[in-house]
């Protein structure tokens, strides 16, 4: 019998809620938006996006329910007004941001990484390795690094279906960036991560959301038990490769800090000993997942019960 402070690997059959939870926003005032921050310049765009923050926090009942409940987890108590609509403004300047790093605006930020060291050592041999992040900060600026970092580009592996209006938004913005994106649900997904890994590229996915049908496994994090994917590390396992972890934490003004830690390496891994190896791996990503919510708290973008 599993002992109930024991992960356990499940199987989920339903959608979770972050799937099927409407996205918020329409297509034409997100593109109004996204415009009007391109022409005002990010000081201004970022003023704007108070009353937008407040709005949100106002009308998004399930979304208010779901930060005030994770804000009272990470933080230890009861969490204040004002800090819940920090962390709806912090949400929302991310996504600002995002406009300006597609459109190569990267003076307007200070971007600081920290241990990159772990993977320049594949990226100067050309090895393909894993990125797991989560909704967390910003994955974006990941990919900016990538960019100035010579040899290293990084493939995003995303669920499209769930920021659609967003997300095309974003793509007329820059639309070269859907080449760097690997779409969840196809039927070559896994051969085009395959091929990206081939040729010496980084795969990233974020591994803080579970998908419907895949197995999970229920960890402690924050204090109570939550459902983590497997599927990312299996993948890593049966394409028998280096496992990275990635956050890109908003720290206010224009900075974001980046640190790189490696997590698992499943080069080597037999199949006997494979279902170990990831359940260890999936308990220390969840760690290193809380600690860095600890370190920047409003870097939180799962805006609906997690803990369900």
């Amino acid at each position: 019998m599993r002992r109930n402070s024991e992960p356990e690997l499940t199987g989920d059959g339903l959608a979770p809620v972050w799937m099927v939870q409407a996205e918020r926003g329409w297509r034409g005032s997100i593109r109004t938006f996204a415009r009007m921050a391109l022409v005002c310049g990010r000081r201004v765009a970022r003023v704007l996006l108070l009353p937008v923050a407040l709005y949100f926090l106002v009308f998004s009942v399930e979304a208010r329910v779901a930060s005030r409940q994770y804000l009272g987890r990470v933080l230890g108590r009861k969490p204040r007004l004002t800090e819940m609509y920090s962390h709806y403004y912090t949400f929302a300047t991310v996504i600002l941001d995002r406009v300006y790093l597609l459109t190569g605006e990267y003076h307007r930020f200070d971007v600081r990484v920290f241990n990159n060291v772990v993977v320049r050592e594949l990226v100067d041999r050309g090895e393909g390795a894993f990125l797991l992040g989560a909704h967390v900060g910003s994955f974006e600026v990941m990919r900016f690094v990538g960019r100035e970092a010579r040899g290293l580009t990084v493939r995003m592996v995303m669920y499209e279906e769930t920021a659609r209006n967003l997300n095309e938004v974003l793509g007329e913005i820059n639309p070269g960036a859907a080449e760097d994106i690997i779409g969840l649900g196809e039927v070559d997904s896994m051969l085009k991560v395959e091929r990206a890994l081939a040729k010496g590229e980084f795969v990233g996915m974020l591994a803080d959301r579970t998908i419907q049908a895949e197995g999970t496994m229920t960890v402690p994090f924050l204090g109570a038990p939550a459902h983590f994917p497997v599927g990312p590390f299996r993948i890593a396992a049966i394409m028998k490769r280096p496992v990275f972890i990635m956050f890109a934490l908003y720290r206010g003004g224009n900075r974001y800090d980046i640190y790189f830690e490696r997590l698992v390496d499943l080069r080597d891994v037999g199949r006997g000993e494979r279902n170990a190896v990831i359940e260890q791996a999936v308990r220390n990503y969840v760690e290193r997942l809380e600690h860095y919510c600890r370190l920047a708290p409003y870097n939180w973008f799962n805006f609906y019960d997690f803990w369900r």
